[in-house]
This record gives C-alpha cells, structure tokens and sequence, in this order.
C-alpha cells in the first residue's frame, strides 16, 4: 500500500492527540472533533483513517483506546531502531534534548562532532565521537538513522562518510544543504528557513 506523506504525516498527528486524549481519560471520540482540533476536515480524518480498515462506527465515533492502539500499531517500528547524530552545536544537544525523542521506538546510540572539547565525553547519557570516526562507529553499533544537524558546509562529507558504513536506512537532515544519497536511502530534508518562507507566504496570501 502506498500512502501519500501528507496522509502519513496526520496520521502522526492522531497518535499524538489520541495519547493526549487517553491521558485525560477521554473514552470516545468524532472525526468532527478531532478535524475541529487539528483544523481538518472532518470527511479528512475519515478518509485517511479508512485506508486502515473501519474502525469506527457511524454516529458514535471512535473509541479513544482502540483507535490509539490501532495507530501505534501502524506506526510500530519492526525494530528499537538504532540512531547517530551529527553535530552536537546548539540544534544538536535541543534535539538531544527534545522530549517526542525519548521514546521505545528508537534510541540514540552514538554522537558525532568536530569540537575536541566534546569528543570522548558524554552527552546525556550518550558517547561523542569523532566525525572522523563516523564510518566505523556507524557499523559497528549498526546504526539505521543519522540525523544530521552540522554546519551546511560539513554535511556533505559528513552523509558520504556516514553511507560508506552500509547500514544507514534513513536521513534525517536538518543542513539547510541538498544533499544526495543511494536509492534504498531515505531521505528527508527540515529546512527551517525554507518553513518560514512558507509561513510568511501564507500569511501574506492567506485571503486571496
């Protein structure tokens, strides 16, 4: 089955309103009412909820704990996926940082950077290598996702190095730098100049 990314990506968003919805001990739940939280349409939430089987029922909703546990299971890793990241500046150690990241799904298991003052130490809770070492380290510890937040500059090298390992599945990459990678690589790109274009140009044609 093939779903458009855009229909992956609110699909992202129902786990997380579900979790939330379950913690505040809600039981049922409309389309209407999650289209009215997430600014979609309700026939939206239906028609990408149906591409995984009727799971609710007309004029009653969604059970909360059955549609979250239908998700999570559409959403589950077939593995605890291994991830690396590179460049542990300020973006890198807020990404380190950043709760959503802290999860059974995946887990960090090797940093990369240049700064002598940070090679060989540990970094909450996780060892900093050298971006030299990248390759070996990489296979190694078999590592399936680099997240790549270096300098545009470095990310080049840095990605080459990286693939030479074998392992790598996916990028996620936050350079402001196109970068090119294999075929059976994914890729994907958070550039966050290029979001805010969008929202400026948004705002600015938001009544035409």
């Amino acid at each position: 089955m093939r779903i458009a990314e855009p229909t992956v990506e609110r699909l992202v968003q129902y786990h997380r309103l579900l979790e939330q919805l379950r913690g505040g001990g809600r039981k049922v739940v409309s389309s209407q009412e999650i289209g009215e939280i997430l600014s979609l349409k309700a026939s939206q939430v239906r028609k990408d909820l149906s591409y995984f089987g009727e799971i609710g029922k007309r004029g009653v909703g969604y059970s909360v704990e059955s549609l979250h546990r239908h998700i999570d299971g559409i959403l589950a890793a077939p593995e605890r996926w291994s991830i690396g990241l590179a460049g542990v500046g300020k973006l890198g150690e807020a990404l380190l940082g950043y709760q959503a990241f802290r999860k059974e799904k995946f887990h960090f298991s090797a940093l990369f950077d240049t700064d002598k003052k940070k090679i060989g130490t540990t970094i909450r809770g996780i060892h900093c290598y050298s971006a030299d070492d990248i390759t070996e380290v990489i296979r190694e510890k078999n590592i399936s996702i680099l997240m790549v937040s270096v300098p545009a500059s470095g990310a080049p090298r840095v990605v080459e190095d990286a693939l030479r390992a074998g392992t790598l599945k996916g990028i996620l990459n936050f350079a402001p730098v196109s970068l090119t990678v294999p075929e059976e690589v994914l890729l994907v790109s958070v550039d966050i100049s290029i979001e805010l274009e969008k929202l400026f140009f948004y705002i600015k044609h938001k009544d035409d």
